[in-house]
């Protein structure tokens, strides 16, 4: 996080009291970022300048974050993401998901692709044996991800509690969701994107897309980019980052994804309290 402020922010913001930069100085700076054709590079580092001022606003060392108001000035990239379901929409998606005439497993799997924002192909074929339940881990081999690179998945409690339910329907197998006809082979590709499509969200959300909605709901919440981004399993150009970053973050990423698996229990109604674990706990964002 701190190269990305130092090459691309502290040029133009770094010598400015965080009490007087404003909104035009940090768009000035976004601009720069654009003009190069980085377009992702600019919305991570207007993401990280958000959570530097917010840092500040929490301490008292400012009234207001600046950059909040800068949401929608940048270049859209030309990147076709998945549709993603509005946050707003979480409490009428769960509704229809509870009510659903869908195949257990089914239901359980687009809990679980919620909880954990792996990708579908990742949940579709995981393993059994890539479950460890003592340590509340998934671990993902390699040759299983877009990126080649291992990867660990912290189970909060409702994952956990939705594994165990799991267990019982598909736990003699190898797979934790076979297809119906050929237990030796994963459910169908089209089996989630289906269920939603069966739910009324064909064309409006897809599976995929439940990743960009927690990407956007923790940045939102304040929670570290690089936290986020490394449960997300996204690619590291810098090849010495990337290999200092493959077993880091790991006791952050934890609390994260209780937080979100918290969050997303309130959105169903239930009487859980949305808990920013940061504030709680004393902890900052790192800058």
């Amino acid at each position: 996080m701190i190269e990305s402020l130092q090459n691309d922010a502290f040029p133009d913001l770094g010598k400015i009291a965080v009490s007087d930069i404003t909104a035009p100085q940090i768009l000035t700076t976004i601009r720069k970022i654009e003009s190069r054709g980085a377009i992702e590079t600019a919305s991570r580092v207007l993401q990280r300048i958000g959570a530097v001022l917010r840092y500040a606003v929490q301490t008292g060392r400012l009234d207001t974050n600046p950059a909040q108001s800068l949401s929608g000035t940048l270049t859209t990239s030309k990147v076709e993401h998945m549709p993603a379901l509005p946050r707003a929409e979480l409490p009428e998606f769960y509704r229809r998901l509870a009510v659903a005439n869908l195949y257990e497993p089914t239901r359980i799997a687009m809990h679980l692709l919620m909880l954990t924002f792996v990708r579908p192909g990742e949940l579709r074929a995981a393993r059994w044996e890539e479950i460890d339940l003592d340590r509340a881990e998934w671990r993902i081999p390699a040759e299983r991800m877009k990126m080649r690179a291992p990867h660990i998945v912290p189970l909060s409690r409702q994952a956990l509690t939705l594994l165990s339910s799991l267990q019982s329907l598909t736990g003699r197998g190898a797979l934790l969701f076979p297809a119906m006809t050929d237990h030796a082979k994963p459910m169908s590709e089209n089996t989630l994107s289906y269920a939603m499509g069966r739910m009324g969200y064909k064309g409006i959300a897809t599976p995929h897309g439940f990743r960009a909605l927690a990407s956007t709901t923790l940045n939102e919440e304040g929670f570290d980019p690089d936290v986020i981004e490394r449960q997300l399993a996204h690619a590291e150009r810098n090849k010495v980052r990337a290999a200092y970053h493959r077993a880091e973050y790991l006791d952050e990423r934890r609390k994260m994804m209780q937080w979100w698996a918290d969050f997303l229990d309130s959105q169903k109604g239930a009487n859980v309290r949305q808990v920013n674990f940061k504030r709680e706990q004393g902890s900052s964002i790192h800058s």
